[in-house]
């Protein structure tokens, strides 16, 4: 199943059903009156986040949907009956955004979380509604209202504490695999892992953290080389960075400036993205010789002039990794209960992230267009056929799933 992160979708409500005028006609009642009914309310349309739904791959293909037109009223003061309820499953972690006006409909960050996108009509009133003193035999009926129609855009950005930042084949995907059950592909050449992969990792009993692995960065991605910087929004949610740096990269590529390049590929596409915590990884140090290892290591860090927290792993041997895990767990809860007890420090980083998640959506929708246009471009000047419209950018091969 491919992996979709983003989807636009036009959703309508059901009209409201029209009222009626009627009268009632029975023996022994000569002056029997009005009874027109009331048409029913149409039917509402509510989006829904669900954790059995991993994609948004479902709305790439079924773009419109329409809830349900309420019955009209009827004789004998019956209403008609409502209009059914439309409810469409998402995943955990999608942003619903007004398309015309850009507002934030609804943010579903947790299993069952609902948002009404588009409110069914109201129903119209039977002649009932405008008798009188004055006006004992009312032909008087309202229609029911138009249900709401809108477009809106589907933004999914996974859930992760933690999320993985490097150099493609630094480690990441390794990384994963040693530290939780995520199985990842893993392989000798760039660019293995094409979505974003999630993992559990337990650091104690009770005690865990959700762990990120997105794409591999390169130098210019910003600009559109690799796979550019369409899954750095996923990194939006995240509370801490976690730098994964080859210390002896395999086609001999300085690892230094592929560090440095990574954060400024990441201060490129968000200043504030760039704000967050990071802590640096030295990957793959079983590679050094036991005897220079330290002395190279100091080396890369006083290269890097790196002051934060930095500790040095082997992924593939499960080297150094608990460590990681222990520091990162620590970090998690101390934020947590900060912002659980300090209403002023929850404050800022509602702020901070509301201006995060801006500043990623700002910059993956220009990320987006910049793509359809250079592809438009291309198929101009013939170096695309036809057959080869992938304006969308959504391939892959794999749905992003939690495992423990």
């Amino acid at each position: 199943m491919r992996f979709v992160d983003e989807a636009v979708i036009t959703v309508e409500a059901g009209d409201g059903g029209n009222g009626v005028a009627s009268f009632r006609r029975e023996k022994f009642v000569p002056f029997g009156g009005p009874d027109g009914g009331d048409g029913g309310r149409g039917g509402s349309i509510y989006i829904q986040a669900d954790d059995n739904t991993s994609t948004l791959v479902d709305y790439r293909y079924t773009r419109r949907f329409r809830a349900e037109r309420a019955k009209n009223g009827r004789g004998a003061n019956c209403a008609g009956r409502g209009g059914e309820d439309t409810v469409l499953l998402v995943p955990v972690g999608t942003t619903i955004v007004d398309t015309e006006s850009g507002d934030i409909i609804g943010d579903l960050v947790s299993n069952g979380q609902r948002v009404m996108v588009a409110a069914g009509g109201e129903g119209g009133l039977g002649n009932t509604h405008f008798k009188s003193s004055t006006n004992r035999s009312p032909r008087k009926c309202t229609h029911g209202a138009k249900g709401e129609y809108r477009e809106v855009r589907l933004e999914l950005k996974v859930l992760a504490d933690v999320g993985l930042l490097g150099m493609p084949n630094a480690g990441k995907s390794t990384f994963i695999r040693a530290v939780s059950a995520a199985k990842p592909k893993v392989a000798d050449y760039p660019f293995t892992t094409m979505v974003p992969n999630l993992g559990v990792v337990d650091a104690d009993s009770h005690r865990s953290f959700v762990m990120a692995d997105i794409p591999g960065l390169i130098e210019g991605a910003s600009e559109g080389a690799g796979l550019g910087i369409r899954f750095l929004k996923h990194l939006a949610r995240t509370r801490i960075l976690l730098h994964i740096v080859d210390v002896q990269p395999i086609d001999g590529s300085d690892p230094v400036h592929n560090a440095k390049a990574i954060l400024n590929e990441l201060k490129k596409f968000s200043p504030t993205l760039s704000k967050l915590p990071v802590v640096l990884v030295l990957n793959k140090v079983d590679q050094l010789d036991e005897d220079t290892r330290e002395e190279w290591c100091k080396h890369l860090l006083e290269e890097m002039q790196w002051n934060g927290p930095v500790f040095k792993t082997s992924g593939l041997m499960s080297e150094g990794t608990k460590e990681v895990v222990y520091y990162l767990m620590d970090e998690i809860e101390k934020q947590r209960e900060l912002e659980a007890e300090d209403p002023e420090y929850a404050a800022q980083v509602k702020a901070f992230r509301d201006q995060l998640e801006a500043e990623t959506r700002e910059q993956t929708i220009a990320a987006k267009e910049a793509y359809r246009e250079m592809r438009r471009q291309q198929r101009l000047a013939g170096i695309l056929g036809d057959d080869d419209d992938d304006e969308d950018g959504d391939d892959g091969e794999m749905e992003v799933y939690y495992v423990r």
